[in-house]
């Protein structure tokens, strides 16, 4: 019997006054989950586990080359498949931006981006050919079958145990 490993990366939303493309600090944790060899749970999805609804586009290489495409507007407490079936990269990369608290999850892997619904071939020369450039975030599938991305509130300062 095939086992498949599902897992689940959980990073927290960098809050800003503004809407910048700055770089964005974010704590990461993996959870490995154990699943059954149903086939029908090889998705890369995503998780908001906020009290807002947020915006988010998604990165990868196929086999013609980069892509990017976006938006999904998740709202809060929900999740979404990105991308459905067996994952075909070993990365993804992650842009999400906070609609009500104007905070993004970002990081420093450029890609191209618009304001309205897109699907973006390559990565180059963003605003030359009209679009953003974004920073996204990481995520190392570990070529796993499955992969869910958590987005959460920031940890507070001063809270929790000693």
């Amino acid at each position: 019997m095939l086992e498949t490993t599902k897992r689940r990366q959980v990073v927290s939303r960098r809050k800003s006054g503004k809407m910048s493309k700055a770089l964005a600090m974010m704590g990461l944790a993996m959870v490995a989950l154990a699943a059954g060899s149903n086939s029908a749970w090889a998705d890369l999805r995503l998780c908001n586990k906020t009290e807002s609804k947020v915006g988010v586009a998604i990165g990868y290489k196929d086999k013609e080359g980069w892509v990017t495409e976006g938006w999904w507007n998740i709202g809060s407490n929900s999740c979404e498949t990105l991308f459905p079936g067996a994952l075909v990269s070993r990365y993804y990369y992650i842009y999400a931006v906070d609609y009500d608290q104007l905070g993004e999850w970002g990081g420093r892997a450029f890609m191209c981006t618009r304001d309205k619904e897109f699907t973006i071939r390559g990565i180059e020369d963003c605003v030359a050919r009209g679009y953003e450039r974004t920073g996204f975030f990481e995520i190392d599938t570990g070529e796993q079958s499955s992969w869910t991305v958590q987005l959460t509130e920031p940890v507070q300062q001063g809270t929790g145990g000693r």
